[in-house]
């Protein structure tokens, strides 16, 4: 099982860590929802679950639960700026296909 992350993501998810001044790391999971049946959703995680598994990457914690595992194993986050907008940017290798928004996905 992998997930990566950028240096891009990973400086983004460390200032975030900092701003909130506690926590283990940022969760990465999924969620039903959209158009094309998932949804990628980022918490910040404050204990683990049992069923977790914890990456560490560049000093940040990504943690997954095993439910979200199977569709995010070899993911890479990205945070990217387009113009005047910014955020996190997901390459899954399991996704078939996205909706025309970007929102959701499907395996």
């Amino acid at each position: 099982m992998s997930v990566t992350m950028t240096p891009a993501a990973a400086e983004r998810v460390q200032s975030f860590m900092q701003n909130r001044g506690k926590g283990l790391g940022l969760r990465l999971g999924i969620k039903t929802t959209g158009c094309s049946g998932l949804a990628y959703v980022l918490e910040f995680v404050d204990d683990l679950n049992e069923d977790d598994q914890l990456f560490s990457i560049d000093d940040v914690n990504i943690i997954i639960d095993a439910k979200s595992l199977v569709y995010l194993d070899g993911i890479e986050l990205d945070f990217v700026k387009e113009g005047l907008n910014e955020g996190f940017k997901f390459t899954n290798p399991n996704a078939k296909g996205e909706c025309g928004c970007g929102e959701s996905f499907n395996v």
